[in-house]
């Protein structure tokens, strides 16, 4: 299928909650999805900002795996930004849901929980987040986070775009 880069990033922000719903259609399968999303040579090429590259130190996409990754470079300059998690349940080309928590702010672990849903014509990725507070929360959003989420939607586009 081909990509359509016209597929807006939706990012939802419920006032008084701590919650933060991102959606997106990809002119993709689900399967092509769930693959960019667990296998950790495609993760590297579209999780996060553009000008930032990505360390990645284990992501074992399982039931009780684990991840870590760092950023670093770009607008971080001499600066490494590292995030590590556990994947709860992952379920091919349907449902991942996993913790994550930035090193930055130890002790603060969001819970995501990522669906991939065929629509007409694409799949539809909606990830449901869960802030341990709302001050966690709008520390994220105050942190820039809806700028990484939505050229790491762009980037992930283009990807599938080259055929993944």
């Amino acid at each position: 299928m081909s990509t359509n880069p016209t597929n807006p990033t939706t990012i939802e922000a419920p006032e008084g909650t701590p919650f933060l719903d991102v959606t997106r259609d990809f002119d993709a399968t689900p399967a092509q999805l769930f693959r960019a999303y667990t296998d950790p040579k495609l993760v590297a090429q579209w999780l996060g900002p553009r000008d930032l590259e990505m360390d990645i130190e284990e992501y074992d996409a399982r039931p009780g795996g684990s991840y870590r990754y760092i950023h670093h470079g770009g607008h971080l300059g001499d600066r490494r930004a590292g995030f590590h998690g556990v994947f709860h349940t992952v379920e091919a080309d349907r449902l991942i849901i996993q913790t994550f928590e930035y090193e930055g702010v130890p002790d603060e672990v969001k819970l995501d929980i990522c669906r991939f849903t065929e629509v007409e014509g694409g799949t539809r990725v909606t990830t449901h987040s869960v802030f341990p507070s709302m001050q966690t929360r709008e520390g994220a959003l105050a942190s820039g986070m809806a700028h990484g989420i939505e050229e790491s939607m762009a980037r992930l586009t283009e990807l599938l775009a080259r055929g993944v």
